[in-house]
């Protein structure tokens, strides 16, 4: 029997897993897979690398200590979202002799057909990657071109005095961001520039 370290990632922290988790488990069952871990990353992006991801770097360092036979994602998007990342895990995998189980693409690295899909399926990943940082980045310049402002607004000499005055008069943060007509991180932050 296969041990197998299955592996879940969502990007945002009100996504879940559950869904990937159900998949996988029912795939184990039907073919006689023993799960020895699930390894968790909730609310991390794949474009991170290895160290920011604390679950993925445990199933790599596992399936390096001989503890797993075959690594188990619902798609290879969950693995990572760059080409250099998932390539070099494919080849630590191959390098180890493990194995890799894609639900989505139908992809099993234990096969040739397996192995090549799976490196079209990175360049693809990266790919949705790229197309979203270009739309983000177009949307944005978009948004500056009318005239929409990122980043923390400057305060103005006139406001600054008077969140102090309002603090002096025995105001709250809350209350003086009211009253300035400020946010209360910008009361923060010139209370404590002060």
């Amino acid at each position: 029997m296969k041990r197998v370290g299955v592996y879940l990632r969502v990007s945002t922290t009100d996504q879940t897993t559950a869904n990937q988790r159900l998949d996988l488990e029912r795939v184990a069952a039907q073919r006689g897979w023993v799960i020895a871990e699930t390894y968790v990353d909730h609310g991390i992006s794949g474009s991170k690398g290895r160290d920011k991801r604390p679950a993925f770097d445990k199933l790599c360092k596992d399936a390096t200590s001989g503890k797993l036979d075959l690594v188990a994602a619902w798609s290879i998007d969950r693995l990572g979202r760059s080409l250099q990342h998932v390539v070099t895990f494919l080849n630590e995998l191959s390098a180890m002799n493990v194995d890799l189980y894609l639900h989505q693409q139908s992809v099993d690295s234990s096969t040739p057909g397996g192995k090549a899909m799976l490196s079209m399926c990175a360049v693809f990943a990266e790919f949705e990657r790229n197309m979203i940082i270009e739309r983000v980045t177009a949307g944005m310049a978009r948004a500056r071109s009318q005239g929409k402002v990122f980043g923390r607004t400057k305060v103005s000499p006139a406001t600054e005095l008077e969140i102090h005055r309002l603090r002096k008069l025995g105001h709250g943060i809350i209350k003086t961001a009211k009253l300035a007509g400020v946010g209360v991180s910008t009361v923060q932050r010139v209370v404590s520039a002060a």
